[in-house]
């Protein structure tokens, strides 16, 4: 059923719905699995849930949200009201920057939809929520299984990835299996200075000794075991960084510093342009980079025949929208480089179109500066930023 025929009746409809919801009536439909590309090639599946199912779970986590924010604690950013992913890009900033961080953890849990235990999230509900009858439905949903290719598959454990409610139970389940914990630890088990930042599964530890790095890491390993939950072997590491790493590793003859990726960037060690101190470099990561431009190189050449003030336009929405992402201080070489490499596709794409008539870089660029801004910095320094927005916020940073 689509939004449109279940607005045709929609009051009786929802007069329907709400009666066979407080009488126990009403049964969550599986969600149909569909598969979006990833960035290394693999597969994510999405649950897509049944009309009457995402407003029943959209009223759910209006319900429960307030109650969780005021025990979510600060370093928790991901899919929650009034924070987005350029607030945890600036308090893991601010914390690099202003804080002795020499080494920093960089985690992600293995398929963390797919293996969430579901008695495990139960209780952790329970443990805050009384309402039995919030508890049966979230039970539903977490039963009704999926439908692949008109089979009813069950599924025995994990959380639909694409729910309305799944966001909400899964800061839930990692606020009681990670955030409480690695703030605890933080306070009764290190000496040096430490920096927690999540968003959903990915999460930044920042460290001021390594000893204490590496013993966060084994705790943290046993932490999730508990709980059903693994490190993903090849996107965990521990590498240093921070404002000594340059130096340390230049003294060893080891290069320059490691990088690690966030949120859709690539943070490393970089120096003032006056060589006065250290300063965290960000960039668009390489392969998000190269996605982009191959979507855009694909559209360009369906739509090659099409008028040049057609795909000016649409290419100058797709830079204006990149940059409105990507134009942190520090990016601007890699803003222009994407802006050429654009450009670039579009000149191809114009080449094919006719071996009559020949397209010239300097005529292209002409027609290019005509649709296209220019690169610039919209974002203001993570410092200046997060010191704003952290006043009257959770006491826990």
């Amino acid at each position: 059923m689509t939004w449109a025929e279940y607005a045709e009746t929609l009051e009786a409809n929802l007069a329907d719905l709400h009666a066979r919801v407080h009488t126990g009536a009403y049964r969550a439909l599986p969600s149909r699995r569909r598969y979006i590309p990833k960035a290394d090639g693999r597969q994510r599946p999405l649950g897509i849930a049944a009309l009457e199912d995402k407003i029943v779970q959209a009223a759910v986590v209006a319900i429960l949200t307030p109650i969780y924010e005021a025990e979510f604690l600060g370093f928790s950013y991901g899919f929650r009201p009034k924070r987005n992913q350029h607030q945890a890009l600036d308090a893991l900033a601010f914390g690099i920057g202003k804080k002795r961080i020499n080494w920093v953890l960089d985690c992600d849990v293995q398929s963390f939809f797919d293996k969430v235990s579901r008695d495990w999230l139960i209780r952790f509900v329970e443990h805050r929520i009384g309402d039995r009858r919030i508890i049966r439905l979230i039970s539903k949903w977490l039963t009704a299984g999926v439908l692949e290719d008109g089979r009813l598959i069950e599924t025995g454990e994990g959380t639909p990835q694409g729910a309305v409610i799944s966001p909400l139970l899964a800061n839930i389940y990692l606020h009681h299996a990670y955030d409480q914990w690695a703030h605890r630890w933080r306070q009764r088990c290190a000496v040096g200075e430490v920096i927690v930042v999540r968003y959903a599964d990915d999460t930044i530890v920042g460290f001021e000794h390594r000893h204490e790095a590496e013993q966060f890491l084994a705790d943290l390993k046993a932490r999730l075991a508990r709980f059903g939950l693994n490190l993903h072997p090849n996107k965990t590491r521990l590498i240093e960084f921070g404002r000594s790493a340059i130096a340390n590793r230049r003294a060893l003859g080891l290069g320059k510093p490691e990088t690690f990726d966030f949120l859709g960037f690539t943070h490393y060690c970089a120096t003032r342009r006056d060589g006065s101190g250290f300063v965290l470099g960000r960039k668009p990561m390489a392969k998000r980079m190269r996605t982009k431009l191959r979507e855009i190189k694909e559209q360009l050449m369906a739509t090659r025949h099409d008028g040049i003030d057609g795909q000016g336009q649409w290419l100058a929405q797709v830079l204006r929208g990149w940059m409105a992402y990507y134009a942190v201080p520090m990016s601007g070489s890699a803003l222009s480089a994407f802006r050429h490499h654009m450009i670039d596709r579009w000149y191809g794409a114009l080449m094919r179109r006719s071996q009559r008539r020949r397209l010239t870089w300097r005529r292209m660029k002409t027609i290019a500066d005509r649709y296209l801004p220019f690169p610039r910095i919209l974002h203001p320094w993570p410092e200046k930023r997060f010191l704003v927005t952290i006043q009257g916020g959770s006491p826990v940073r």
